[in-house]
């Protein structure tokens, strides 16, 4: 497996449907009249750069082994329901080390204009094959 640290994806765009937001605001109990809600960037901005990390042969990311540790967002402004935003991931990093392979996915998205709205941070941990055990040392 090769690491594939500085890799970036096709931008993919994502239009802000309000039947989307609504649904995704009911599900998490916000109100469906406040507005995009800010956690709705993990469809517009992870949801649509994750499944190319995972999809890259490169990459082989076994979901057996997988556990999504950490997210967090950065926003410059929050998209507004109607708008197109556009989302372009990056391997920011790509780390193995006892057993365990670190795959940090940033993903960059901006309006029509090509102004920043959100970045995106993802690491996610890959349990590596398991060694054989080794026989115990005779003396």
């Amino acid at each position: 497996m090769a690491a594939v640290a500085g890799r970036t994806y096709p931008a993919v765009s994502f239009e802000i449907d309000s039947e989307r937001v609504a649904s995704f605001a009911r599900a998490i109990g916000a109100d469906p009249d406040d507005g995009v809600p800010p956690t709705f960037a993990t469809v517009y901005s992870l949801g649509v750069t994750a499944p190319q990390l995972f999809g890259d042969e490169d990459a082989a990311v076994d979901f057996a082994r997988l556990l999504h540790a950490e997210q967090e967002f950065e926003w410059q402004r929050h998209p507004r329901v109607g708008e197109t935003v556009t989302s372009r991931g990056r391997v920011a990093s790509d780390t193995s080390r006892r057993g365990m392979r670190f795959v940090s996915l940033e993903t960059d998205t901006t309006d029509a204009h090509g102004e920043p709205v959100c970045r995106s941070r993802a690491l996610f941990v890959i349990r590596q094959e398991e060694r054989p055990a080794r026989a115990p040392a005779r003396q």
